[in-house]
């Protein structure tokens, strides 16, 4: 049989191009301005045979709660939009992935300075809008040169964007993928979450913490007494109780451990338990409807994607759904009264199964934006967890690349019309 070839600017099916040939990869640093090392990475893209339509436009990719760069990664989100030609920046917000408490301590102790004031799991929602999101933008500018980025939000990077959009003008373009405008809007169950979780969970956590201090301060006192009997078999008992050297630290409910709780649901999400709550996830809405995405990569996700989220973060949005508002309570910046500024193009994604991201929890971003360019659409039978993995991501993508290719033209159309003055 003769061989067919296909035509220099025809790409061939995504699962026959090997992924590594797309890209050059670079991880740099970016410091914010209350002292954390936050980590890019950065999947600059390789010319390819075919058509490459968003070749080197700079997106900056953002996770969203308690996520890290394996939600974008962990399926073909990032590989499809390299094929299209865009230069992807990756940001990892702090606390998250790359962008470690680990990491903040190993640059202090090198470079002998304090590591962050908030290290201890002291940050919240206005943290990461104030201080990571222009410093990471800022560096993804430096690092290509360009004035104006594209933003790709999931979930609460998504809703970080709303706000970034409508208060900053060097943004060329916006994508919010599962991002509520309205968090709590049309969704009873996470309402009611909010209004009694914290009123009856956390004083019992913080009751069980107390208890828990109480007991481990006696067995320290213990331990001391034992040791400084200085009797051989006593020793042993007392590094029974305390471990030699260890110091004594109340135990405080200062972080919510996703990642833990994501690392046994993966043990459990066999394509047997997935098929069984296929059958219910359809009807009833979700996080996930496992018909739309591998067990593989699904199990990766829960497996490698998860971090821990401080209880502030937790709290911060909880008032937000109570007060149904979306708020900067350090500056007073409110997300909502200003989704009028924006008016570069949008595009608001979200699953036509989502509790979350639903139509009516989007269409306040919608109604609100003076967006020339504004898509607003569901993605049939998803939910919310899926949509930067499952099978449905090159409609998505291709959303990307439609805004990015419009809105790249009409700037390269604006600079020819000014000439040298736009350089």
């Amino acid at each position: 049989m003769r061989r067919l070839e296909l035509h220099p600017l025809s790409p061939p099916g995504l699962d026959e191009i090997a992924f590594k040939s797309l890209y050059t990869k670079e991880i740099y640093d970016v410091h914010t301005r209350d002292g954390w090392v936050l980590q890019v990475s950065r999947y600059r893209p390789v010319r390819q045979a075919w058509v490459q339509p968003i070749w080197d436009e700079p997106l900056v990719l953002v996770p969203g709660w308690s996520q890290n760069r394996h939600a974008f990664t962990c399926g073909d989100f990032v590989k499809r939009l390299l094929s299209y030609g865009a230069d992807i920046h990756i940001l990892e917000l702090r606390g998250h992935g790359r962008s470690s408490r680990e990491l903040q301590l190993e640059r202090a102790a090198a470079e002998d300075r304090s590591p962050p004031k908030d290290l201890d799991w002291d940050w919240d929602i206005d943290s990461y809008f104030l201080e990571d999101l222009p410093a990471g933008i800022e560096a993804v500018k430096k690092k290509t040169g360009r004035d104006k980025v594209y933003y790709v939000g999931n979930s609460m990077g998504g809703m970080l964007g709303y706000g970034y959009a409508a208060s900053h003008d060097d943004l060329a373009g916006l994508v919010t993928i599962g991002a509520p405008s309205d968090i709590g809007r049309g969704f009873l169950g996470l309402r009611a979450l909010s209004l009694f979780g914290p009123a009856l969970l956390n004083p019992l956590i913080d009751a069980a913490c107390t208890a828990a201090s109480g007991v481990l301060k006696t067995q320290h006192l213990s331990a001391r007494v034992l040791r400084k009997l200085s009797f051989f078999a006593l020793d042993r008992v007392a590094n029974l109780l305390v471990a030699p050297g260890k110091k004594y630290a109340p135990v405080q409910f200062r972080h919510v451990p996703v990642d833990l709780f994501l690392r046994a649901l993966a043990h459990a999400a066999t394509e047997g338990n997935l098929k069984r709550y296929e059958v219910v996830a359809k009807f009833m809405g979700s996080l996930l409807n496992p018909a739309r995405v591998t067990a593989s990569d699904f199990r990766w996700l829960l497996s490698q994607g998860g971090e821990k989220e401080p209880r502030r973060v937790v709290e911060q949005f909880a008032r937000w759904i109570r007060n149904d508002e979306m708020k900067c309570y350090r500056t007073g910046f409110d997300y909502k009264e200003h989704y009028k500024n924006i008016a570069i193009p949008m595009a608001v994604i979200f699953g036509d199964l989502d509790k979350i991201a639903s139509e009516q929890s989007t269409r306040g971003i919608y109604r609100a934006a003076r967006s020339e360019y504004l898509l607003w659409r569901p993605v049939k039978d998803n939910s919310h967890l899926e949509l930067t993995m499952g099978y449905d991501i090159h409609q998505i993508c291709d959303d990307v690349r439609n805004l990015v290719e419009y809105a790249a033209k009409k700037e390269h159309a604006r600079k020819a019309r000014l000439g040298p003055r736009a350089l």
